[in-house]
């Protein structure tokens, strides 16, 4: 079964039975310790040192930065054409979605997602049970907007990032701000996440990882 880890900022590391998933690798601009795992793919939502930093990354990964379809390892894996703002990447450019189906589980990643998404981008992301998405980014979706899109995708896991975690160099917002959105009150932030598609909840739960280095 998938297990998820939260390796900072936009950065996970999705592990499946066949292959192991590296999205969003920053530098050490961002504030943050460099984490360095290896990996077969790297996914890159936007071209910004925050989110490219491939040469962080062990082994010799296939990195994927551009929207299209691939098979990678035997995990298939659909890149969504969006924008990193809300004015068609007139301010930040452009951004990839990532959907990945990882053993049984379908995992998406917003990457820098700055904006709620058309009917065709839900379309394409109607199968998604865990939903990666941005909190708390002035540079990508915001608490209020993060909350919106959850409801266009309506997941089973919402996992946040892009959150002010301590260290940070950008003007990041609390993960607070984002749990008083979601009507959470209290929340036990967890090591990573493993699970499968049966253990998946009914209605739409909140999910908060540490970051692991």
């Amino acid at each position: 079964m998938p297990d998820i880890t939260w390796l900072g900022h936009a950065c996970f590391r999705l592990r499946g039975k066949d292959a192991t998933i590296v999205t969003d690798p920053f530098d050490r601009g961002l504030g943050l310790e460099v984490p360095r795992p290896r990996a077969d793919i790297v996914t890159i939502s936007r071209d910004d040192p925050n989110h490219n930093a491939e040469a962080t990354i062990k082994g010799e990964p296939r990195v994927l930065r551009a929207p299209g379809e691939y098979e990678v390892k035997g995990v298939f894996i659909n890149g969504v054409a969006t924008y990193a703002d809300a004015k068609k990447g007139a301010l930040h450019g452009k951004n990839t979605v990532f959907v990945y189906e990882l053993d049984d589980l379908v995992i998406c990643h917003l990457g820098g997602l700055g904006h709620t998404l058309s009917a065709a981008q839900v379309e394409a992301l109607s199968d998604v049970s865990v939903l990666i998405v941005p909190v708390g980014s002035p540079d990508a979706l915001d608490a209020a907007k993060a909350v919106e899109v959850i409801g266009q995708i309506e997941p089973a896991i919402v996992i946040p990032m892009m959150y002010k975690t301590g260290p940070e160099t950008l003007n990041l917002e609390p993960l607070d701000r984002f749990a008083k959105e979601m009507g959470l009150k209290e929340w036990v932030a967890q090591d990573k996440l493993v699970l499968k598609s049966n253990d998946l909840p009914d209605t739409t739960q909140v999910v908060v990882l540490e970051v692991k280095s």
